[in-house]
């Protein structure tokens, strides 16, 4: 059963829809700490997270979900330790646009390994409207023979419901009992 209070890290490359995924689901106004890009990123969007995004789920009276989205840019890496302790999972989003999202799939893997030992992920592949390969099924196989089966879902992070779907996941993978 979740505590009182949670904490979900939302994580991925830039563009790949972490800000506007915790913007579609919070219960409040998100907290962001945007700032222009001014590097490669620039090819990919104007603004980027550089330390944080924060977003609350109310879940009922008692219970409540804090979202929190890491920066993308791996220059920005100390960061990820940091939001990432204490978290009871890790969305994974990626960004089906970008050259190579298989290896963005690896590398952040292997970047939140020490959260990912303790804590379950779920993965939401992003912009599948604009670029269909790889698919789901592509992914589940490449997870599984890494030894791991999280759900992976397709997403369009300005959906609350696809958002919503994703936590519910990753909450159910806690505690497969919510779903009664």
């Amino acid at each position: 059963m979740p505590s009182p209070d949670n904490k979900i890290i939302f994580a991925g490359p830039v563009g790949a829809g972490k800000t506007t995924a915790i913007a579609a689901i919070s219960d409040i106004e998100p907290v962001r700490t945007d700032a222009a890009a001014s590097d490669m990123t620039l090819q990919r969007k104007g603004e980027t997270t550089v330390a944080l995004d924060y977003g609350l789920l109310q879940l009922d009276q008692d219970c409540k979900v804090h979202l929190y989205g890491t920066p993308g840019q791996e220059r920005f890496d100390f960061m990820w330790e940091i939001v990432s302790r204490g978290g009871i999972g890790l969305v994974l989003l990626l960004d089906n646009t970008r050259p190579n999202p298989v290896k963005d799939l690896q590398f952040f893997l292997k970047a939140f390994q020490p959260l990912l030992r303790q804590a379950p992920l779920v993965i939401g592949i992003s912009k599948t409207d604009l670029k269909r390969e790889p698919d789901v099924e592509s992914y589940a196989l490449l997870l599984a023979r890494f030894g791991m089966r999280p759900p992976v879902f397709e997403v369009d992070c300005r959906r609350r419901e696809d958002v919503k779907q994703l936590v519910l996941a990753l909450l159910y993978s806690l505690d497969p009992g919510l779903e009664a």
